[in-house]
């Protein structure tokens, strides 16, 4: 791969995990409840996280960072998940309302 090649596709993922940050922090103050508040809060920002990292150990070349980096992306990736369930949990077993449009099961 050339090294202009390489540098686009760190600028694509750069500027793809900063999309995605974005549409989370937006989904964040538009949404009208806590549960898609939730999904909005989890879904895009973990993918925007994770971009950022490939982006990262692609842009460092080393194996070490890459390395450490893997770990940080395999820890987002487990992490995230099971705090969106714990808010989940928690404002079901509260009985928090939700606005009359979210599907709950």
């Amino acid at each position: 791969m050339t090294q202009r090649a390489l540098e686009a596709l760190i600028a694509f993922l750069l500027l793809s995990g900063v999309g995605m940050n974005v549409a989370a922090a937006v989904g964040l103050r538009r949404f009208p409840d806590v549960l898609t508040r939730m999904h909005a809060a989890s879904k895009p920002s973990m993918l925007g996280v994770v971009c950022a990292l490939v982006a990262a150990a692609l842009a460092l070349g080393s194996i070490d960072a890459a390395m450490k980096l893997t770990l940080v992306a395999g820890l987002q990736l487990v992490t995230t998940p099971a705090g969106s369930h714990m808010v989940g949990r928690a404002v079901w077993k509260d009985r928090s309302e939700v606005h009359p449009d979210t599907d709950v099961a």
